[in-house]
């Protein structure tokens, strides 16, 4: 049975991503008492699915590294995995949490040794890989995962697999027992911190990617770039598994239009001027854009981009893609609005730049909450001691969404602050 120790004087921190683990280590190394919840079984959320940051192409795992040292050492901060909110009653200062916990199959003894999915033969897409690849039924979600911990896939449990899972675990970590539990806590505030997801490709009807092999989104492409990604950091096309020597990469797949996403996501400019980097130099590359959204130091970057012999920009917005039956390259068409001319452009691979859609669901969120049309939590009074942070209040990239989570966790210490206060 989980045990969570907490009072009003607690901060709820929902979602484990870097706006979550940010604004829960902020809060938790300034002594207040923090219960992060995370329904992934793993805290650090899409970063972790990064191959680099713009704009220095550093990689991701150095900061996850710090971060989940930092909440290793804090005593004030408890993680909670592969859980959900259910239910959130009560007012600023005085919430009780309903959460919702799913089995995970495998104890605190795990070394993370392995042995179980060796012993594992059956597989299941990919989550971690966005299921351009396949994982076993147990499995360690990603090489730097926290906790490191291995998971069993609830389809296994009762089968063969399971019992193999278990007779290969020399420490005794497996638990086919396990059930799915519910606990109830006390927290004074709440920091929203649920993130984002990228925006169903397949509504974008024109540009095909339901039907065509080789158009593929942004999202997958980084994973593909990453050396521990499913091709192992082959940028190959998905139809044949041929090198790829041509890409497109199309801009506001999806944002800044009214059938579909309404805002500019803001990342969507920088991350396929950072995608473009990661083909060798003999890659033809084509970015069609309507404007570029660079600012401040982005502009530099920007513009060596540019400078680049094998990268061409089109300003248009692509009106469609048609797939040639005889080689499976996905051929774009529209006008350039510069020149004002027709174009048919022919590409081995085409990558669709969506944008970031809020994981924020009004209709079943625990407490009332004002959100805008863009489905965003905003900084109302009427949210009481709920507070959003990153990506649930607006289309961030990295960099500013944990600035906005230090905000937002410091937004829930003056409350927890004035409970104290008030009870002292």
């Amino acid at each position: 049975m989980t045990e969570v120790i907490a009072t009003n004087e607690t901060i709820l921190v929902v979602g484990g991503g870097i706006s979550g683990m940010t604004a829960a280590l902020e809060a938790a190394e300034t002594g207040k008492q923090v219960v992060l919840v995370e329904k992934r079984p793993y805290v650090g959320g899409r970063v972790t699915q990064l191959y680099k940051y713009f704009p220095k192409l550093c990689f991701p795992t150095c900061g996850l590294e710090i971060n989940q040292r930092r909440a290793k050492m804090n005593p004030n901060l408890n993680i909670i995995t592969m859980a959900e909110v259910t239910d959130i009653k009560g007012e600023a200062g005085n919430y009780t949490a309903t959460v919702k916990i799913s089995p995970r199959y495998v104890n605190e003894n795990c070394t993370a040794c392995g042995d179980c999915a060796k012993a594992v033969e059956t597989e299941f897409d990919d989550e971690f890989n966005y299921e351009m690849g396949k994982r076993k039924g147990a499995y360690l979600p990603h090489r730097m995962a926290h906790p490191q911990r291995y998971v069993l896939d609830p389809a296994i449990i009762g089968t063969d697999d399971a019992q193999k899972a278990k007779d290969a675990c020399k420490v005794n970590a497996i638990d086919l027992d396990m059930q799915e539990e519910t606990i109830e806590f006390k927290a004074g505030a709440v920091v929203w911190a649920t993130g984002w997801k990228p925006y169903d490709a397949n509504k974008i009807q024109p540009y095909g990617y339901d039907r065509i092999a080789n158009v593929i989104t942004s999202v997958e492409f980084e994973r593909m770039a990453d050396p521990n990604g499913p091709t192992g950091g082959k940028l190959v096309r998905p139809s044949d598994g041929k090198e790829v020597k041509s890409v497109a990469f199309i801009q506001c797949a999806g944002s800044r239009d009214k059938n579909h996403l309404l805002h500019c996501s803001r990342i969507c400019c920088m991350a396929s001027l950072k995608q473009a980097t990661y083909p060798a130099d003999e890659v033809d590359i084509s970015i069609y854009y309507i404007d570029i959204r660079a600012i401040d130091r982005f502009e530099d970057f920007y513009q060596k981009v540019k400078a680049k012999e094998n990268v061409s920009f089109i300003k248009s917005k692509v009106a469609s893609i048609v797939e040639n039956k005889e080689n499976g390259n996905p051929t774009l068409h529209g006008v350039d609005t510069e020149g004002y001319n027709r174009y048919a452009n022919e590409h081995d691979l085409v990558v669709l730049a969506v944008g970031m859609e809020p994981s924020v669901d009004k209709a079943s969120f625990p407490v009332e909450i004002v959100i805008n049309e863009e489905g965003f939590i905003e900084p109302a009074p009427e949210n009481g001691g709920v507070f959003a942070a990153g990506c649930s209040s607006d289309a961030l990239d990295v960099n500013r969404a944990v600035q906005h989570a230090t905000g937002a966790a410091l937004r829930a210490i003056q409350v927890v602050n004035r409970v104290a206060a008030t009870e002292g």
